[in-house]
C-alpha cells in the first residue's frame, strides 16, 4: 500500500526570545496515480475509492487513556508517522554541510551527535528497525555499526506501569503488514538474548523475562522490551516511578545494563499555567520578586520572605476569589448550575479511570452528604465538588463512573435539607481550555491514585503553582511536590507502595472494610440500593461488584484514612490566614516543577546538548 505523508508545520514561538520551532505533524494522502491500473482496466469508481484505504490511516486519534487496544489501523498509524518522520530527519541529516565534504553526505558516523530521537512512550518504537532497515537495507552500513548508531540516536520514555497499558503487539500482525521489520526484530532478539545467556549461563527463565518476543497462544512482540535494548538512556517521569521501572517493570534490564536507567521527573510550561491562565495571581508574584521567575520558576522560593506579610496573604486570597468568582458565573452562564463562590472548591480533574479513583471521591462526597442529612442543624465547611475527565468510548467502568457521580450529584443537588452546603458537579467535555479556567479558581487539588499507579501526573503540578492545597497519596510526582514543599503543608493520605505490596501479599478483602466501617457500608449500600439511581436500582450494580469483590486498585482501603485526612482539610479552610499561608508556601515551593528545567535535564543528561538561552536579534535588527 503506498501512502504520502503530507506535512503540516505547526509554529511553537518560543517565550521572548525572537525563536520560533516547528512541530511537524502528518496526513495521510493516497497519490495522485494510486490504483491507476485498476482505472485503466475501467473500474474508476473503485479506483477513487480506494483512496480512502491510504487516507484513512490519519482519520482517528484512538483516545484510550493507559489502555491498549491492539487494533491493525493504530499500528499502520504507528509506522506511518515514524517512517515519514525518519526519512524527513535522514534527508535534512544528508543536506546539512556541517563537517562533510560530500556533495550529499553518506557517512553515518556522526548521526547520533546530530540527531537525537527521544520515543515518548512505546508509540514511536518502529523507529529502531525503521532506523537499522535505513542504514543497513538502502545505505548500506554494516549491521554492527548501524546497531551502535541507532542505540546511540534512540533514548526511551516510560509513561506507565499497568500491564494492560504496554503495547504487545501480535507477531501475525506484523508478518503480515512489516515483514521485513519482524525479521530485523527477531534478529535483534537473538544478538540480545546472545548476551544475556552469555552473562547467565543456564538461566532460561531469565531469558524467557527479557526477550522481545512472548511466547504463547498467540506471540507478541514487547514493544517496551524492542525500547530497552535499542536505546542508550530509559527514563521514568517521576522519582518514585523511575523507581518502579527499576526495581520491577524491567528489573531484569536494569541488573542488565543499570547506566541506562535514569529520572526525568515532569513539568509543566509556567507561560500557559500561571501567566496565561491566572494573570491576577502572576501579577502579584511579579509585584513582589520581579519577573524572573517566569524564565526561571525556581525564583518562587523568594516568595518564601512574604508568608507573613499581610498584604501579600490578603492579596493572594483576592484573587483565588476572583478566579472563583469568574468561574462561578461561567458554570452558571454554560451550564446553568448556580454554586456558592464562598464554598471550598473541591476539584478532581484528570481521565476517568480505576486507578485514578474519582470512585473515592465519589464515597467522600456521599458520607458528607449523609453527614448533614443526619444532622441538618451542625455547621459545617460548604464544599462544591467538582469532578471532570473523559471516558475513552470502550472503557465501560469509567462511563459507570461517570453515570454515578451525576446521579449523586442530582440527589444531592435537589435535598432541601443541604441547601448550599454540598453541590456535586460533573464537569462535562474537560479539556486544556477548561482546566486553563478551572485551576486557577480551585481550592483543593485531588490526586488520590493507588500508591505506585500513577507514573507523574502532571495536574497537580498545576494545581500546586495556581494556589491550590493538594490532598494525596505518596504516588508519582505527589511525592517531590511534598518533598519540596514540607509533607505537613500537603494533605497526604492512605498507603504507601510497601504499604499496598504488602497488602496484595496478605489478600485484598474488601468485605472486611466494608463490614468494619459503619460510613463506607452505608454508602455502598446506598449505591447498590438504587438511592442514587430510583429510576433504576439496579443501575451500579457492577460498580458496586467491582468495588466488593474485584477492585485491583483497593479503595476500600483507604477510604477510612482519606475521610479523616478530608475533616484535617475542613480544620484549616475555616482558618482562612493559616490557609493562605500553606498555598503561598506551596507555590513557593513549586519552581521545580517547570518544563524549562525538565528538559534542560533531558537536554545535558540525554541528547548531550547544552541548553542556551541566546536571544535571537529581532528580524529588523541586524546580525552580527
Amino acid at each position: 500500500q503506498v501512502v504520502l505523508a503530507m506535512p503540516y508545520d505547526t509554529p511553537v514561538p518560543g517565550y521572548k526570545n525572537n525563536t520560533v520551532n516547528t512541530m511537524r505533524l502528518w496526513s495521510a494522502k493516497a497519490p495522485n496515480d494510486f490504483n491507476l491500473q485498476e482505472f485503466n482496466v475501467g473500474d474508476y469508481i473503485e479506483a477513487v475509492l480506494d483512496r480512502n484505504l491510504a487516507e484513512n490511516i490519519s482519520r482517528v486519534l484512538y483516545p484510550n487513556d493507559n489502555f491498549f487496544e491492539g487494533k491493525e489501523l493504530r499500528l499502520k498509524q504507528e509506522y506511518f508517522v515514524v517512517a515519514a518522520t525518519l526519512q524527513d530527519i535522514i534527508r535534512r541529516f544528508k543536506s546539512s554541510k556541517f563537517g562533510c565534504r560530500d556533495p550529499v553526505r553518506t557517512c553515518f558516523e556522526t548521526f547520533p551527535d546530530k540527531v537525537a530521537i527521544q520515543l515518548n512512550d512505546t508509540h514511536p518504537a518502529l523507529s529502531i528497525p525503521e532506523l537499522m532497515r535505513i542504514l543497513v537495507d538502502v545505505e548500506k552500513v554494516d549491521w554492527d555499526k548501524a546497531w551502535e548508531i541507532t542505540k546511540r540516536t534512540c533514548a526511551y520514555t516510560n509513561h506507565t506501569v499497568l500491564p494492560e497499558a504496554l503495547e504487545r503487539w501480535p507477531v501475525s500482525m506484523f508478518e503480515k503488514l512489516l515483514p521485513r521489520h519482524l525479521e530485523i526484530i527477531y534478529a535483534l532478539n537473538q544478538m540480545h538474548l546472545d548476551r544475556v545467556a552469555a552473562l547467565y549461563p543456564g538461566d532460561i527463565d531469565r531469558l524467557r523475562r527479557m526477550s522481545v518476543i512472548e511466547e504463547g497462544d498467540c506471540k507478541r512482540i514487547n514493544m517496551a522490551h524492542l525500547c530497552v535494548i535499542g536505546s542508550h538512556a530509559v527514563n521514568g517521569v517521576a522519582r518514585i516511578h523511575s523507581d518502579i521501572v527499576k526495581n520491577s517493570v524491567f528489573k531484569d534490564f536494569y541488573e542488565l545494563e543499570p547506566e541506562k536507567f535514569q529520572n526525568k521527573t515532569n513539568g509543566i510550561t509556567p507561560r500557559r499555567w500561571l501567566l496565561l491562565c491566572n494573570p491576577g495571581l502572576a501579577d502579584i508574584i511579579a509585584e513582589k520578586i520581579g519577573e524572573g521567575f517566569i524564565t526561571d520558576l525556581s525564583q518562587l522560593k523568594k516568595l518564601l520572605d512574604f508568608i507573613n506579610n499581610e498584604t501579600f496573604i490578603r492579596d493572594v486570597a483576592k484573587v483565588k476569589q476572583e478566579n472563583k468568582l469568574k468561574f462561578a458565573a461561567y458554570l452558571e452562564e454554560q451550564y446553568k448550575v448556580k454554586i456558592n463562590p464562598s464554598s471550598m472548591f473541591d476539584v478532581q480533574v484528570k481521565r476517568i479511570h480505576e486507578y485514578k479513583r474519582q470512585l473515592l471521591n465519589c464515597l467522600h462526597a456521599i458520607t458528607l452528604y449523609n453527614r448533614i442529612r443526619s444532622n441538618p442543624s451542625k455547621s459545617c465547611v460548604p464544599r462544591t465538588i467538582m469532578i471532570g475527565g473523559k471516558a475513552a468510548p470502550g472503557y465501560h467502568m469509567a462511563k459507570m463512573i461517570i453515570k454515578l457521580i451525576t446521579s449523586i450529584g442530582d440527589v444531592i443537588n435537589n435535598d432541601p435539607y443541604v441547601g448550599d452546603k454540598l453541590k456535586v458537579i460533573f464537569l462535562e467535555n474537560y479539556r486544556v481550555s477548561l482546566a486553563e479556567k478551572v485551576i486557577p479558581a480551585a481550592d483543593l487539588s485531588q490526586q488520590i491514585s493507588t500508591a505506585g499507579t500513577e507514573a507523574s501526573g502532571t495536574g497537580n503540578m498545576k494545581f500546586m503553582v495556581n494556589g491550590a492545597l493538594t490532598i494525596g497519596t505518596m504516588d508519582g510526582a505527589n511525592v517531590e511536590m511534598a518533598e519540596e514543599a514540607g509533607e505537613e503543608n500537603l494533605f497526604i493520605f492512605g498507603m504507601r507502595v510497601e504499604d499496598v505490596e504488602a497488602l496484595d501479599r496478605k489478600g485484598y478483602n474488601a468485605r472486611e472494610y466494608y463490614e468494619r466501617l459503619p460510613e463506607l457500608r452505608q454508602a455502598i449500600d446506598q449505591i447498590s440500593s438504587g438511592f442514587f439511581s430510583p429510576r433504576d436500582p439496579g443501575c451500579f450494580k457492577d460498580v458496586v461488584n467491582m468495588l466488593m469483590y474485584h477492585d485491583r486498585f483497593k479503595v476500600f482501603a483507604d477510604y477510612e484514612a482519606y475521610i479523616k485526612c478530608q475533616g484535617q482539610v475542613d480544620q484549616l479552610f475555616m482558618d482562612p490566614r493559616e490557609w493562605t499561608k500553606k498555598v503561598i508556601r506551596n507555590i513557593a515551593c513549586s519552581g521545580k516543577f517547570s518544563s524549562d528545567r525538565t528538559i534542560t535535564e533531558y537536554a545535558r543528561e540525554i541528547w548531550g546538548v547544552e541548553p542556551s538561552a541566546t536571544k535571537i536579534p529581532p528580524p529588523n535588527l541586524p546580525r552580527d
